[in-house]
């Protein structure tokens, strides 16, 4: 199978497109630029959802669901909002065969209709703060598609807050940055870079907004989770008031922060291989399988029998699958599930069962480099700790990858030459309009302010003024 992948210095795109079908994750819809999510694609997004969800409830967030029809009327209330998701906005006019009195947006995102209800909840700064959380689809007329990273339905969380003060608000923020940042890291094993973004990329309807940037393996850049802080723009235009403890009336503060199926695009780009998936073991469907292997007929069922007790042994300490089809070779086994990214697959044949040992393929590092042979007696604690290796091993390349291809510029020539393969950091002090003169002229925007910043002041890579902040600039998907 991993003979029929594009290899990713021939073409990035193509792979990638290529990988996604060919390892089962999704398909294309007849829907135009939707698409299907297979099972092992969805149970990818469900350990994704199910890690994020407990960090969510860990910090006191609540789930709920709003509707997936929104009021033309409750956009038009807040004008930056709704100038901003204008062009991807589908609209519903017509229901029941008859034409609606007001139309109705398909969800593009939920703030109207979250303050709508928010204001009628919140009375008092005893009903504060409100920290809640929904898990749903919505719809942006993209124009072009990509599965996964860019579709005209995707699946996301989206988090949404009121709070008394301007303070808590920002803290809310700046806590659910950190939680993402969390999860890239130690579930996706994706470095990420958290930062402010800038005035020109920030959300439409946001005072600031923050990013997880990633780097993927063609060193373009993908947003992976944004928090915003609204401070009082939705506050004031759905009139969420409460009367605080001098019994004096005051508009709230609210936040929202989203991580959509994107994510399940950035793990297949930050770690696949010519092979197909590479997955880090805490997200992965299946962390090990089980290959049997047998040449003569009465080998089969001693092999099958020790294949099915292994099974019943790991199946309490990792996710663990036994492939015990006939219909393919062992070989043809070992392609499929590289293809899918397993990260530990476990061989075992006669001379195996009889020796009490199990040969154990790290996906991660294919060839004889990655194989280990393991005693059966000990493969309760070996197992998760070589899945806890292989994750730390993963992170690492990742990390190096990415480090790697950040450069320090002092040009804009520089700026220039780096974006073509990664980022480039450099001070920065220009206006909206720079930053869209540097877009149009090198199609690279800058992904984020980093919250780490190095002090002192610089030369702004592009204006020339004085630049107290460090920017990453890189294309982006």
């Amino acid at each position: 199978m991993a003979d029929f992948l594009t290899p990713q210095n021939e073409d990035f795109s193509k792979w990638y497109n290529e990988i996604v079908q060919k390892a089962d994750l999704a398909d294309y819809s007849p829907v135009r630029g939707c698409m299907v999510i297979k099972p092992y694609g969805y149970t990818l997004w469900e350990r994704i959802r199910d890690e994020l969800d407990r960090r969510f409830k860990a910090t006191g967030h609540v789930n709920a669901y709003f509707p997936l029809f929104i009021p033309m009327s409750f956009l038009e209330k807040e004008a930056e909002h709704v100038e901003g998701f204008s062009p991807e906005l589908a609209v519903v006019t017509h229901g029941g065969g008859e034409e609606l009195v007001e139309p109705l947006v398909v969800r593009p995102t939920s703030e109207t209709i979250i303050g709508h209800m928010y204001a009628k909840w919140v009375q008092s700064y005893r009903d504060l703060p409100l920290l809640i959380n929904q898990w749903a689809n919505v719809v942006r007329w993209e124009l072009r598609t990509r599965l996964f990273l860019r579709t005209t339905e995707f699946l996301w969380q989206e988090g949404h807050t009121a709070h008394a003060t301007e303070e808590e608000a920002v803290e809310e923020t700046l806590r659910m940055l950190s939680v993402y940042t969390d999860f890239a890291v130690n579930e996706a094993a994706i470095p990420v870079l958290p930062g402010r973004k800038s005035e020109s990329e920030k959300f439409a309807g946001a005072v600031t907004s923050y990013t997880i940037e990633a780097m993927m393996r063609d060193g373009k850049a993908l947003q992976s989770g944004t928090s915003h802080f609204l401070g009082q723009n939705f506050a004031k235009a759905f009139d969420i008031k409460f009367l605080d403890e001098n019994n004096a009336q005051q508009f709230a503060w609210t936040t929202s922060w989203g991580v959509s199926t994107r994510m399940v695009g950035a793990v297949v780009m930050t770690h696949g291989d010519d092979q197909g998936l590479v997955l880090p073991p805490r997200l992965a469907p299946v962390q090990a399988v089980i290959v049997p292997i047998w040449r003569k007929d009465e080998e089969r069922a001693a092999v099958l029998e020790a294949a099915r007790a292994l099974r019943q042994r790991l199946q309490d300490v990792c996710r663990v699958h036994l492939d015990d089809r006939d219909t393919f070779s062992a070989g043809w086994k070992f392609n499929d599930w590289e293809m899918r990214g397993v990260p530990l697959r476990l061989e075992l044949g006669p001379r195996d069962v009889a020796n009490g040992t199990v040969m154990a393929a790290r996906r991660d590092q294919p060839g004889r480099e990655g194989k280990t042979l393991l005693s059966l007696a000990d493969l309760e604690t070996t197992v998760p700790a070589l899945l806890a290796t292989i994750q730390q091993a993963i992170y690492q390349k990742a990390l190096a990858f990415r480090d790697s291809h950040i450069h320090d510029v002092r040009s804009y020539d520089e700026l220039k030459e780096v974006v073509e393969t990664g980022f480039a950091r450099a001070r920065w002090a220009g206006s909206r309009e720079d930053e869209a003169r540097i877009k149009e002229e090198t199609k690279a925007t800058i992904r984020c302010i980093p919250l780490e910043q190095p002090g002192g002041t610089g030369t702004c890579v592009f204006t020339g003024r004085e630049a107290s902040e460090v920017a990453i600039f890189g294309r982006a998907y």
